[in-house]
């Protein structure tokens, strides 16, 4: 699924003309972002039973600020810094979404329509201030801004779907990441042969990969008798993490050569 850009009403020659920092939304794209919301599920769940949770709340949070000011600063789209900030919204997403519910005793309902709240609250505050939900349009700080903001309540709504539908839907796991993926492919079909709007279709699209790739990420890692297979967070967060590791060394190498050709 790809997006196009739309007219913007309130485009300027410095605004069309600077850097993009987000990247071109391809096959690449949404399989780095699928790795990445599976690999924060796992991580989250290691890192919370490998410390006090407290402590783990607190190193992801730190994690999450350095990478997004190294994100925040580059002058443009530069592959490490973008997907180590997404990788840490989705560590430090997963976690937002457990302390509501563990920490809080909030249940799943409720995180789950409260995050979808916040989510559309700032699509509003962002289209009315910039006029376009495009992630093409993100060459400015204020854009970029929301965009973030965009992107954490997305890792946020999505753990606490999945976990709705896994647990206290009594899914399980594996049939809560079948179920999405299904979902999924409503986006992608209505994008491709029915007309769907494509800035709908493309945050439809990315806020559903979170729960399939925690669901799956859980359903390989916790124990049997919590339906998993056994696996162990932290060996699928490893596995994961080099996984990720691997597509960015390729999208690096593509934006170098890319840059090259336009030199």
């Amino acid at each position: 699924m790809t997006t196009s850009e739309p007219t913007a009403t309130r485009s300027t020659t410095s605004l069309t003309d600077a850097a993009s920092k987000v990247p071109e939304v391809t096959a690449i794209f949404w399989a780095a972002k699928a790795l990445t919301t599976a690999m924060g599920e796992s991580s989250s769940d290691f890192l919370v039973r490998a410390m006090p949770p407290e402590l783990a709340v607190l190193l992801g949070a730190a994690a999450l600020g350095v990478a997004l000011v190294l994100q925040l600063r580059a002058p443009r789209y530069v592959p490490w810094r973008y997907w180590l900030a997404v990788s840490m919204v989705g560590v430090f997403g997963t976690m937002a979404a457990d302390v509501v519910h563990v920490g809080l005793g909030i249940p799943y309902e409720v995180s789950t329509a409260f995050f979808a709240v916040t989510l559309a609250a700032v699509f509003v505050l962002w289209h009315r201030t910039e006029g376009t939900l495009s992630i093409h349009s993100i060459r400015t700080a204020r854009r970029e801004w929301f965009y973030w903001a965009a992107v954490m309540a997305t890792f946020a709504l999505g753990t606490a779907a999945g976990d709705l539908l896994a647990v206290t839907f009594h899914l399980g796991y594996l049939a809560a990441g079948l179920v999405f993926s299904v979902l999924l492919l409503v986006p992608a079909i209505g994008y491709r042969w029915f007309g769907l709007n494509a800035i709908l279709a493309f945050w439809w699209a990315y806020v559903l990969t979170r729960p399939v790739g925690a669901s799956f990420a859980d359903w390989l890692g916790v124990s049997p008798d919590r339906g998993g297979l056994g696996l162990g967070s932290g060996r699928v967060a490893l596995v994961l993490a080099v996984a990720i590791a691997a597509l960015v060394v390729r999208m690096t190498s593509a934006d170098r050569a890319e840059r090259q050709r336009l030199a």
